[in-house]
């Protein structure tokens, strides 16, 4: 008997086969290498996996102009693929020289890089997802992979809780989906996106509430207001490597993948979808600064920080055209590394300090470590939309799209938003420059340990990408627009 069997396209899976191979091998390093030798064998292999997997999205953005179906029309070959599955490599990069040197016992160690390898494949399978069950299945896959690795310092109470609480609440966020796209389903009676898009009917009642559902799970894993109460509570208490991989990653990927199944699926709900995610981009904006206002934990004002460039970015897509998606895409870019840069450099502090980063513990860093206390400055400069910093460009970008759109309230609430940030993003700047650790007694008798390499490294990856994301805007804005093409107008 014959067997008809889906066409495989290897390529367009390659960035997720090269992850999930880098996790095998870490997993088999945990049993059969030394103790001592897991954490080098364990981050040699996870980053080798996420170079390689980079390198592999890189080959399939050349190749793929045109967008094509591909494993029975499971998942979408495209450059906007592509470009998001690159984001996450980096991010990955990034996270992997954060977490060399976090205190972390031998026994799982080798399990812990096994699970940021295995979160990075889900996150390019879900930006490559074409039908509700491989956007649902794509959406589990990376989102149990980091419930782990939140809970993983299990001598820690605050890890543990905050493993539980995402655990929970993203739980939420996935019901929510998936009960939406349950509702979709019984409306159209179609599972792809094209498919979906064709069959839809407006008046519908339960293809609307189907949308809405499938919004709010959406929000939920982009953190934005008012579905945001997991953020703060889980970025302070997760490994501070694991909170710098999913600030950015996570984040690129669910608005990645949010713009997607809204223009392909819901193109002709766009006059509700828009007014909902612009709601959505205002009270995110308004909860993510005036929060981030009180916070003296640097971790949790980094949370709420998220949720305030969340809302940013869902102003390009509550914009609905071009200039909005390109935008978006653009936007990314710098925010990865800034986000994994910051937390980066507070992961630094806290092994110095051995307790949790305050502003007062930031408190003379810039003196102390020249380097890193430079890039944290450039990080908050960024975050606020400063020149010189990709964030200057993205945020002009945003802000272009909302006008071209005719939308100039949205414009004036994110400039609003922006002159508000500035407050604790320079009060950062200010605890490092302008305050000295002494008179606080800060620092341990015997002086600061040694400076990290790979830690600096990493940070210093992040900082050229901030900057140049700059000087060197418009062959980044080519790609932008390039990946935007996949995007139906």
């Amino acid at each position: 008997m014959k067997i008809d069997t889906p066409h495989v396209d290897w390529l367009a899976l390659s960035p997720e086969l090269s992850l999930l191979a880098a996790a095998a091998v870490c997993l088999l390093a945990a049993v059969l290498v030394p103790a001592w030798a897991r954490r080098g064998t364990g981050a040699f292999f996870a980053l080798a996996g996420f170079v390689t997997a980079g390198i592999f999205a890189g080959v399939v953005f050349d190749r793929s102009p045109e967008a094509t179906l591909e494993v029975g029309n499971a998942i979408v070959r495209d450059r906007l693929g592509a470009f998001a599955a690159f984001l996450v490599c980096g991010s990955g990069i990034l996270a992997v020289f954060t977490s060399w040197a976090h205190r972390m016992r031998r026994e799982y160690v080798a399990e812990y890089y096994a699970l940021l390898a295995t979160a990075g494949a889900g996150m390019c399978f879900l930006v490559q997802a074409h039908n509700l069950m491989t956007l649902f299945l794509g959406l589990e896959w990376f989102s149990i992979a980091l419930y782990v690795i939140c809970a993983i310092d299990m001598e820690l109470e605050t890890s543990l809780e905050s493993g539980l609480k995402y655990l929970i609440i993203g739980s939420f966020g996935s019901a929510a989906l998936l009960f939406g796209s349950a509702l979709v389903y019984g409306s159209t009676g179609e599972l792809e996106f094209g498919a979906i898009a064709a069959k839809a009917d407006p008046h519908d009642a339960l293809f609307v509430a189907g949308l809405a559902m499938m919004l709010v799970g959406f929000a939920y894993k982009a953190s934005a207001a008012p579905f945001h109460q997991w953020t703060p509570d889980v970025y302070q208490g997760a490994p501070t490597p694991v909170t710098a991989f999913m600030s950015a990653a996570t984040k690129a990927t669910a608005l990645i993948v949010m713009l997607r199944v809204l223009r392909t699926a819901f193109p002709q709900e766009a006059h509700l979808w828009t007014i909902v995610v612009a709601v959505l981009a205002c009270t995110s904006l308004a909860v993510g600064n005036l929060a981030a206002l009180v916070q003296k934990n640097v971790k949790r004002m980094l949370a709420y920080s998220s949720i305030s460039h969340a809302g940013f970015m869902l102003i390009a897509i509550a914009s609905n055209n071009e200039i909005g998606v390109r935008g978006l895409l653009y936007y990314l870019i710098p925010y990865c590394a800034m986000s994994v840069g910051a937390f980066a450099v507070v992961a630094a502090r806290e092994r110095e300090l051995q307790a949790p980063v305050t502003l007062d513990s930031l408190s003379g860093m810039g003196w102390e470590r020249p380097f890193l206390g430079v890039s944290m400055w450039v990080f908050m400069l960024g975050f606020a939309g400063f020149p010189f910093t990709g964030g200057f460009v993205g945020k002009f970008y945003v802000f272009s799209a909302a006008y071209d759109r005719g939308w100039v309230w949205l414009m004036i609430v994110g400039v609003v938003a922006t002159l508000v940030s500035l407050y604790y993003y320079l009060g950062v700047v200010r605890a490092m420059f302008f305050r000295t650790p002494a008179e606080l007694q800060l620092l341990p008798a015997g002086g600061s340990p040694p400076p990290e390499v790979a830690l600096q490294i990493g940070v210093g990856l992040a900082l050229v990408v901030t900057v140049g994301s700059f000087f060197f805007v418009q062959p980044l804005i080519d790609i932008a627009k390039h990946a935007a093409t996949s995007i139906p107008f």
